[in-house]
């Protein structure tokens, strides 16, 4: 959300104000829309990277204030639990050896924090869900010491009204039956279980309809490709778990407003789109403030002044519905300008693994969305809505439908459409051939050999249970395993499996 907040709760009228206020920001993004207002010189990328703490035994660490003291880097910030990190690299262009010189840095990165956590007894993992989470994890003690995310906390639960119900059922293991998942939690400490690598594109307004509606087709195939987050609490369970556990841990809703078709706060959309203004006035229209808390500008006067509107309140309350492909509207230097946020990825398991997923990303939604006959014109929005569970649930077993061709699996899909069309959006993003065929041949040999960090992870644990070792020893022993080979750099498609 990007801002800290006060501690005092917050009273009825503070929800009108803040209405009211969502409102003026609304119709101030629609005049800026419709008058030309938005800086757009090029196109750049933002990448955001969640991050966690573990200790020797491969269980969370607690650290992440002493971790963050050490380092004393703005681009390194809190997250929601002690154990997190969230790494935040500066935009960019996409063009040329931009991608390389990425690479490069995020390297220099995690070096860092990983020195700085070590001198906190602690090491960095990127991983979509630590495996070695149990419920004492969820405790609201181990929320970070910041008033954001106690009021946060405070009123989902009072919204909802209940416990955090965590229920999901996801394919076994091989040759073992589908394991079942049902616990509670009395925090939105679930939600720190998912780490996430979220990549942002600046656009033009007039380009993010079809940008976002392309993020919205390839968010299935992503999940499935990318996968790394397939245990929670000692359970077996999805390829892409984070994908329901976020549901779960975010909703508002008890049963009775699921049963009345309430939107959840964690949310995929109903409908593809013709302006980014028709996801911030969904958000308006079908979603209370958590957050209610108002500043001094009025964005209409801001704006009538010659100045770039900070619509905080909208921003806020944008912050606050996690949209899987989220609308973004910020202001650098004085201009304002509109980024798609693609948020579907976990972390991990390597830095050349999810510069892979990011170009293949920014290549295919390129290329999708400059299409002479958008790929959204000929299927329904169910379709890509459905894409993403089966993809997140079961992974390169997935079966998924494409326009012109039906269902396929994943790798298929891959390697027959999307990867092609890849190549050509980072050709048309003056993308250096050196980095294209780096990053798209990472994803090429990952889809030939059906290995993801999820099915690394699944295959290593079963391996140690058919020698007797029991599963929580299992699942430390594979994270200390996945460690290790996190920091060879050799992509997740080349990892043995002992």
């Amino acid at each position: 959300m990007g801002k800290d907040l006060l501690s005092d709760p917050f009273k009825p009228r503070d929800r009108g104000k803040y209405r009211r206020k969502v409102q003026r920001c609304l119709d101030t993004l629609a005049r800026m829309l419709s008058d030309g207002s938005f800086s757009f010189p090029r196109k750049h990328i933002g990448f955001e990277l969640e991050l966690n703490l573990v200790d020797d035994t491969m269980r969370p660490a607690m650290s992440n204030a002493a971790v963050l003291e050490a380092l004393d880097d703005p681009s390194f910030t809190t997250e929601l639990s002690q154990h997190n990190l969230e790494l935040n690299v500066p935009p960019r262009p996409l063009a040329g050896d931009s991608a390389l010189r990425l690479e490069d840095e995020l390297r220099d990165y995690l070096a860092a924090a990983g020195g700085k956590a070590r001198t906190a007894g602690a090491s960095v993992a990127m991983i979509g869900i630590l495996p070695t989470l149990v419920r004492e994890h969820f405790d609201q003690k181990w929320l970070t010491n910041n008033a954001r995310y106690s009021l946060l906390n405070d009123e989902i639960f009072a919204a909802r009204g209940e416990r955090t119900v965590l229920s999901m059922e996801g394919a076994g293991l091989a040759g073992q039956q589908p394991e079942r998942l049902r616990s509670f939690a009395e925090s939105i400490l679930p939600e720190a279980a998912c780490t996430s690598m979220q990549l942002h594109l600046q656009v033009p307004p007039e380009e993010f309809a079809a940008h976002w509606n392309a993020a919205q087709c390839l968010a299935g195939i992503q999940v499935a490709l990318g996968a790394n987050s397939p245990f929670l609490l000692g359970k077996a369970l999805w390829h892409e778990t984070r994908i329901p556990l976020f549901l779960q841990a975010t909703d508002t809703r008890p049963e009775e407003l699921k049963n009345q078709g309430v939107r959840p706060r964690v949310w995929f959309g109903e409908r593809w789109i013709t302006s980014i203004f028709d996801l911030f006035e969904e958000n308006v229209r079908y979603f209370p403030g958590l957050l209610p808390e108002t500043d001094s500008e009025d964005p209409i006067e801001a704006l009538e002044s010659g100045l770039a509107p900070k619509l905080t309140e909208l921003r806020l309350h944008n912050g606050t519905v996690w949209r899987w492909n989220r609308p973004v509207y910020d202001v650098v230097d004085g201009k304002p300008h509109l980024r798609v946020e693609n948020r579907v990825l976990p972390a991990g398991p390597t830095v050349l693994d999810m510069m892979a997923n990011a170009a293949f990303f920014y290549g295919a939604q390129r290329a999708l969305a400059e299409a002479d006959r958008p790929v959204w014109t000929q299927m329904s929005f169910q379709a890509a809505e459905e894409n993403l569970y089966a993809g997140a649930r079961n992974g390169f077993d997935a079966q998924l439908y494409w326009p012109g061709i039906g269902w396929l699996p994943p790798d298929e899909l891959a390697l027959r459409v999307l990867l092609p069309l890849a190549y050509e959006g980072l050709r048309r993003s003056e993308v250096s051939e050196q980095a294209s065929a780096r990053y798209l041949g990472v994803i090429e040999q990952r889809c030939l050999a059906k290995r993801t960090g999820s099915t690394w992870q699944r295959q290593a644990v079963a391996r140690a249970q058919e020698r007797g070792i029991d599963r929580d020893t299992a699942l430390a022993g594979m994270l200390a395993r996945y460690l290790e080979l996190s920091r060879s750099e050799r992509p997740v498609h080349e990892w043995p499996v002992e």
